[in-house]
């Protein structure tokens, strides 16, 4: 242990997370680039080019020139997620409402025993069913 110093684990431990959070930032930008329907195919590919050959130059100047429109992109995609779950919710729950009460249910029953569609014991049956 006398051969690595506590400094050096230090200093590793920091380039070490400072390598995964390059990785990190590359992989935000590239999922930034390729989200972005306002880029051309053309242009994601010299993005591509310019951040694989010149990683930190290219980083920089992405971060520069497309910094701010990150995360208005990335505020538009979670407003059109929650657009879309609130839409869901809604829907669900538009189903649920929409199903009968236990009083429709036993009303219609009465109509069908009055028409002579259900006799009796099937009517006591079915309301049976709607009390539970």
């Amino acid at each position: 242990m006398d051969d690595y110093p506590l400094l050096d684990i230090f200093l590793t431990t920091m380039w070490f997370f400072l390598w995964i959070l390059w990785f990190m930032l590359l992989f935000r930008i590239f999922g930034d680039l390729f989200r972005d329907d306002t880029v051309g195919g053309w242009g994601k590919a010299g993005w591509c080019v310019f951040l694989i050959l010149l990683p930190f130059l290219g980083v920089f100047v992405y971060l520069i020139a497309r910094g701010k429109g990150m995360g208005a992109r990335e505020m538009a995609k979670m407003k059109q997620a929650d657009a879309e779950f609130r839409d869901y919710v809604r829907d669900a729950a538009g189903a649920e409402a929409k199903k009968p009460s236990a009083a429709e249910e036993l009303a219609r029953l009465a109509e069908l025993k009055r028409d002579g569609a259900i006799t009796e014991e099937e009517y006591q049956r079915a309301k049976a069913l709607v009390l539970q």
